[in-house]
């Protein structure tokens, strides 16, 4: 809900459960857009990693955004990449791109890229790898290192 509250129904997490993938085809979802109206100028996609944020306006307008939108925005309640946004909704990726780029082009989200000097940076990459291998598998053994 716009004023923070978790909505009917919502998870523990504050979250609505998610149901079943949406049988709509991801171009009906953009209008048949791959790419989001400053992306398409640019010529660059958002990374996946690219931060969200729901803005107090689109918080505001939140009750007038309609399906996926709506769903975008009370995700971003707090702050979500858009590979997580993709997989709580369970939308295609680029679907949450175009949409996301939409709603930072009319004031809904606040956009974070990260520097690509960090993302880029294999001491980074290293740390990822590790704490992967630190999570044990379903039978609770780790995976061994190189």
């Amino acid at each position: 809900m716009a004023d923070g509250r978790t909505p009917r129904g919502g998870g523990e997490d504050g979250f609505p459960p998610v149901g079943p993938a949406s049988a709509v085809r991801p171009f009906l979802v953009t209008a048949g857009r791959v790419a989001g109206a400053g992306e398409a100028s640019s010529g660059r996609t958002m990374p996946v990693e690219t931060q969200l944020v729901a803005t107090s306006d689109g918080l505001d307008a939140l009750d007038g955004l309609s399906f996926e939108r709506h769903d975008i925005v009370a995700a971003c309640r707090q702050p979500q990449s858009i590979a997580e946004i993709a997989a709580r909704l369970k939308l295609h990726l680029n679907v949450v791109r175009v949409l996301a780029e939409d709603l930072r082009t009319a004031g809904q989200l606040s956009v974070h890229v990260p520097d690509s000097g960090v993302t880029h940076d294999a001491s980074v990459l290293r740390r990822l790898i590790d704490g992967l291998r630190a999570i044990p598998d379903s039978r609770g053994v780790l995976r061994d290192s190189d």
